[in-house]
């Protein structure tokens, strides 16, 4: 959900070309599949399109790979930071501390629950474009 997200919002601000977003995930669970029925019916909801996207693992690469690694919630840092094989460029963060709010994520997979899952990526991917605009772009 929150690689569908970010990627409208810098569509729509007309820099998809200074970005390339992906998602990766931190167990081996999902790997193949698509997005959940639960994601898809949520973007469609407010009209965000579902870009093509099969579930993978993150590997140690990606930490060179990309600028920022962002996790839902304090298990995916912990899983991120043990892939990468630490973090000496400060590169993983919490989605919601770019908000000011130290709380995780809400996991739709448990929770049931895309609208708390949509409204918390709001506020940690604005809080993560306002960081951008503010100290990169």
């Amino acid at each position: 959900m929150a690689q569908f997200m970010f990627q409208d919002m810098v569509n729509k601000k007309g820099i998809a070309d200074k970005f390339y977003i992906d998602s990766a995930a931190t167990s081996r669970e999902e790997i193949g599949n698509g997005p959940h029925y639960g994601t898809v019916g949520k973007m469609r909801e407010v009209g965000i399109p579902v870009l093509p996207h099969r579930a993978r693992q993150m590997t140690r690469s990606d930490y060179e790979e990309y600028d920022y690694l962002i996790g839902m919630d304090s298990y995916n840092i912990s899983n991120m930071t043990r892939i990468a094989g630490g973090d000496p460029d400060n590169k993983i963060y919490a989605c919601l501390q770019f908000a000011g709010i130290s709380r995780s994520i809400a996991d739709p997979w448990y929770t049931g629950n895309f609208d708390e899952t949509y409204s918390d990526l709001c506020e940690g991917l604005t809080g993560f474009m306002k960081y951008l605009e503010s100290e990169v772009l």
